[in-house]
């Protein structure tokens, strides 16, 4: 047999398509070439597989070895290809049989020993292996991820002979079986915050209903402690958030952690991360925080000192839910659903409007440093509140706030209202589902049309005041929106303008 075709899966985005390795043996001066669009990482492989081939014991063909990674006009990336590759030539000069090849996916990066190394993207590869109807063979260190994908068969595999023994039918192999979950994150409980009773409600709100949520005071208010302790208060993932956000957070750097299935993603970027960073990017395009987020919260500190081009770029996947990446050569979509939560300074020095007098900015240095941020990207902040200064006597005397458990009964109770009603939660409401669902009685109508003349509100403000409205009910067990229900929305969205 002087040609042999392995399937394998390279990656675009979220998708990964099968690629066919085709390795053909012919008569001639020794040589080893691989066509198919390979980038440097592929055209390196020629020196893993043959050293790879030669110390874990196999003869590496002295004969003209051409490689071919089919289809030619889709590019292929990164060491997965070394083990089909090396399990091609195998098969190709007979050192390897197996009748049942094209039953069989592989991917794995060789090390020279003969070891197999981690891969990129195991979860994308697994859930388009398993769709196709056949087993994946790839490195035992990926196999935990890979799993995930319920009913897959995978094959773990710790060096190359292991996998050769396996196909010749020397040592069998059972699925891998992976164990998803492990200990709930011990989150920090909301009672360590003290006083700070808006803001608390706020968050309780952004819980509830899935909204954005933008706080803004002095250092040393409590932003950064109420951000970190949204993530307590939503519930798991359900087991398609799980799995979208696992294939998501399978193609980052740092790969899906099996402990963490179920557990939402929180991200906190610093403000210096540049809009290929935060939204995703590259040559080969790669998710970025927003993605990484998904279904999760991102978390940005700081937000006035984000170069302000990257901070236009979230204007899109905020609404949509949904980021498009588009380079000369590859395209590529991610997810973005995430719960934006951000937090700011009032001003350049940070103490503006502090009982102590320490702020020294003018107004013009306020109105600048405050201008950073878009009229268009706070038009989609949902909540926008103040974080005020404590005094000496509510630090001392302030009794501990309420905890995370109950809050979090209320959120968990709001959401189920919402999806039993809606299917989805309040944030995400739009156009038929909005009027539907968020119906108000005639004193909130009559409120929200003074607000939307007196505060000169945008047809999008307007709308994100009828969902926060609509979450605001929910908490309360009510199911149609009141005056009152109306005003606290329009009040949590006021601190950047004075108005909406």
């Amino acid at each position: 047999m002087t040609l042999a075709v392995v399937a394998s899966r390279a990656l675009s985005g979220l998708d990964a398509p099968e690629v066919a390795v085709e390795v053909h043996l012919a008569n001639g001066l020794p040589a080893f070439n691989i066509v198919g669009l390979p980038d440097t990482e592929v055209k390196e492989s020629r020196d893993r597989v043959r050293a790879a081939i030669l110390t874990s014991g196999f003869e590496f063909p002295a004969r003209k070895i051409t490689v071919n990674l089919a289809p030619a006009d889709l590019p292929k990336d990164s060491g997965r290809f070394d083990l089909p590759i090396a399990i091609g030539i195998l098969l190709a000069s007979g050192q390897v049989k197996n009748d049942d090849i094209a039953h069989y996916e592989f991917a794995g990066e060789l090390a020279l020993s003969g070891a197999v190394r981690p891969v990129r993207g195991a979860l994308a590869m697994a859930c388009q292996c398993h769709a196709a109807g056949r087993a994946f063979v790839l490195p035992a260190d990926s196999a935990a991820e890979a799993a995930v994908v319920g009913g897959a068969a995978i094959y773990a595999v710790a060096s190359l002979p292991q996998a050769c023994a396996f196909l010749n039918g020397l040592q069998p192999l059972e699925p891998f079986a992976g164990v998803l979950g492990g200990e709930w994150p011990n989150y920090p409980d909301l009672g360590d915050v003290k006083g700070q009773s808006i803001a608390r409600g706020a968050l309780e709100i952004a819980a509830a209903g899935g909204h954005s949520l933008l706080l803004m005071g002095p250092p040393g208010t409590g932003k950064s402690m109420l951000a970190a302790r949204l993530p307590g208060l939503l519930p798991p993932l359900s087991e398609r958030e799980a799995l979208e956000s696992a294939a998501v957070q399978s193609l980052g750097s740092q790969g899906f952690q099996p402990g963490r299935w179920r557990v939402r993603p929180y991200r906190s970027p610093h403000h210096t991360a540049s809009a290929v960073a935060l939204v995703g990017g590259g040559s080969e395009p790669r998710p970025g925080e927003i993605s990484l987020a998904h279904h999760g919260v991102l978390f940005l500190d700081e937000l006035p000192e984000f170069d302000r081009k990257v901070l236009e770029v979230l204007r899109e996947p905020l609404e949509s839910g949904v980021i498009h990446i588009s380079r000369a050569a590859r395209q590529a979509s991610f997810p973005a659903r995430f719960q934006l939560v951000a937090a700011m300074n009032p001003c350049p020095c940070g103490y503006h409007g502090h009982p102590a007098g320490r702020c020294q900015c003018s107004p013009e240095q306020v109105a600048k440093y405050r201008g950073r941020i878009s009229g268009p990207l706070l038009d989609r902040i949902d909540l926008q509140v103040e974080v005020p200064a404590l005094t000496a006597e509510e630090l001392q005397h302030s009794r501990p706030g309420e905890g995370s458990e109950p809050v979090r009964r209320r959120v968990f109770e709001a959401r189920e209202r919402q999806l039993a009603r809606q299917g989805g939660l309040n944030a995400a409401l739009q156009g038929e589902g909005l009027e539907t669902h968020c119906r108000g009685d005639e004193h909130a109508l009559a409120v929200l049309a003074k607000a939307l003349q007196q505060l000169g509100l945008s047809a999008r403000a307007y709308h994100r005041i009828l969902r926060v409205s609509r979450t605001i009910a929910d908490l309360q067990g009510v199911e149609t929106i009141s005056r009152n229900h109306v005003l606290q929305a329009i009040q949590l969205r006021r601190v950047m303008q004075g108005g909406a």
